[in-house]
């Protein structure tokens, strides 16, 4: 088995191979399980991912304490919205999710034919950065990606319509014009969304 020909491989060099569903799997238990003393020490997490489960493992690679990086190779569409602007047709949820905790970097694409047998998508290599200073609070992290991602359940509606108990009034009172679509605003413009809601 591939799992224990790797553990003899790496026996030597202070490596651990940890066996099981990286879903079900708790990461930051085994991190502090093979931690050395050096607290000051944050842990990276690095994968070639499935493709099909790829937002629950960003989910949970970003669920405080948030890593020093995390990057994984992906498909190339799944990239492009995790960087995407806001305007873009790429940009949504996971967009916002992501870039209000981490710097999103697409570090190069990987062509089909790198892999036996090749998939039919492009693949590419990304590297999350956790934020110095993250838009939200660590306890309003799984409250804004419920909230994100009901407001873009309803993309093509204006704001007025697709924001979850914020009323017209409230989104002029904050500075919004009630007839944008979600899809123009920034990450922080969401923060600000999401608190007005509470």
């Amino acid at each position: 088995m591939l799992a224990e020909e790797l553990r003899y491989r790496v026996s030597g060099i202070g490596c651990q191979v940890v066996q099981g569903d990286a879903l079900e799997l708790d990461w930051h238990e085994l991190f502090a399980r093979y931690q050395i003393s050096d607290t000051r020490r944050r842990p990276k997490i690095i994968g070639n991912i499935p493709y099909y489960i790829t937002s629950p493992l960003i989910d949970k690679a970003l669920t405080p304490p948030l890593p020093e990086r995390v990057v994984f190779l992906v498909q190339e569409e799944v990239a492009d919205r995790l960087a995407a602007s806001p305007g873009g047709k790429t940009y949504g949820a996971l967009s916002v999710n992501v870039q209000a905790v981490c710097r999103v970097e697409k570090v190069f694409t990987v062509a089909p034919g790198a892999f036996r047998p090749p998939p039919k998508v492009r693949s590419a290599l990304i590297r999350l950065r956790p934020l110095a200073e993250p838009l939200v609070k660590y306890e309003e992290i799984e409250t804004l990606r419920a909230f994100v991602t009901a407001c873009f359940s309803k993309r093509r509606k204006q704001l007025k319509n697709a924001v979850p108990m914020v009323t017209e009034r409230q989104l002029r009172e904050l500075g919004f014009d009630p007839t944008i679509r979600p899809e123009r605003l920034p990450p922080i413009a969401f923060v600000r969304l999401l608190r007005a809601a509470q």
